[in-house]
């Protein structure tokens, strides 16, 4: 899956430029915490759910991925 990176102000091309209120830059800190907190624990997820020759095929042994997999979703 492709993946854009943008910095959050970036994603909000309708600004032009424009800097956020106090308020919503707080507001979309939050909103991107929340979103990258969501991708930890649906990824951590799915490596669990891996088979051993698909986790062969990305380097990663089964003691690594359970002990990334129990990693709380907020850690990075």
């Amino acid at each position: 899956m492709a993946q854009i990176h943008q910095t959050p102000a970036q994603a909000l091309g309708f600004l032009n430029g424009r800097p956020l209120t106090p308020f919503a830059s707080v507001a979309l800190k939050v909103v991107v915490a929340i979103a990258r907190w969501e991708v930890n624990k649906r990824t951590r997820i799915q490596l669990k759910h891996l088979d051993d020759h698909l986790l062969d095929d990305i380097g990663v042994t089964r003691d690594m991925a359970s002990k990334e997999a129990s990693r709380p979703y907020w850690q990075g």
